[in-house]
């Protein structure tokens, strides 16, 4: 995929730059695509270089319902991911301190301060000055559930699987979900989490075709669970996605799309119509 398509918005109503080292910046609407239900084309992020600007670059507006970008980690130098750690918070650095593998820490680290730079200009606050929180969790009530920003009118999503990174922002709850395509062993051991309407779709497919089916499967229900906010705390199995190549709305106020990433990978995003 070599970038933002030709139909995506120009950058900034208002005129603001794209962040600095966030090259190729476009954020595409949920109509954009090449058919009314086809799979979206997010607008690719460049990762090279010095990446992130110490400071907002200018307010800007959202650039329609929905914003979506794409980026992959991996290969940046030493001075790079330590200007990317400094956008963090501390429960972000430790978080990041938590993972054993480096590889694992590092996608990490670039994820959160790929998501900081882009909600920066969006409310006009330095990127390491978000008023970040956490949400309660659905399951519990504790001080742990998903990131949100505070009082901001604006939703975000963000997802991150091996050396792919996924953001969403809109002016609506959203969700978005990018993973490798799961193993054999994964496919047989999760499907007692799908819905019986889709294990039997998966009964029905040959075997080779069945690792990707249920992939995409699954990071719909993660895209649609995250946006609703409950994450897995809600049964996935209470809710029918469709395993075929086009998503099932979940819900009658809820648009689910698949969306175009490298092989090896599956990706949705979900959003709540208003």
């Amino acid at each position: 995929m070599a970038g933002a398509p030709r139909h995506a918005l120009p950058t900034g109503a208002t005129g603001a730059p794209v962040p600095s080292g966030l090259t190729g910046a476009t954020g595409v609407p949920l109509s954009a695509s090449t058919s009314a239900t086809g799979p979206l084309c997010p607008a690719r992020l460049e990762l090279p270089g010095p990446p992130y600007p110490p400071y907002a670059v200018g307010r800007r507006a959202l650039r329609g319902p929905l914003e979506l970008y794409l980026a992959e980690v991996g290969g940046q130098d030493d001075r790079s991911l330590l200007r990317a750690q400094e956008l963090l918070d501390a429960q972000e650095r430790a978080r990041a301190r938590a993972f054993r593998r480096p590889r694992d820490r590092d996608a990490y680290v670039i994820a959160h301060a790929t998501l900081r730079a882009l909600l920066s200009p969006l409310l006009g606050v330095p990127a390491d000055e978000l008023p970040l929180m956490r949400e309660p969790c659905a399951g519990c009530g504790g001080p742990h559930g998903r990131p949100a920003l505070r009082a901001s009118g604006v939703h975000f999503s963000l997802s991150h699987s091996g050396d792919l990174v996924l953001v969403a922002l809109a002016g609506a709850p959203v969700g978005v979900d990018v993973e490798g395509v799961a193993t054999e062993e994964a496919v047989r051991s999760a499907q007692c989490a799908l819905h019986p309407a889709e294990v039997a779709e998966l009964a029905l497919l040959p075997a080779h075709e069945r690792q990707a089916a249920f992939t995409r499967t699954w990071v719909r229900k993660e895209a649609y669970l995250k946006g609703l906010g409950t994450g897995l705390v809600r049964a996935p199995a209470l809710d029918h996605v469709g395993t075929g190549p086009r998503p099932v709305p979940p819900a009658p106020d809820w648009t689910l799309r698949d969306v175009l990433v490298p092989a090896g990978y599956a990706a949705a995003v979900a959003l709540r119509r208003e």
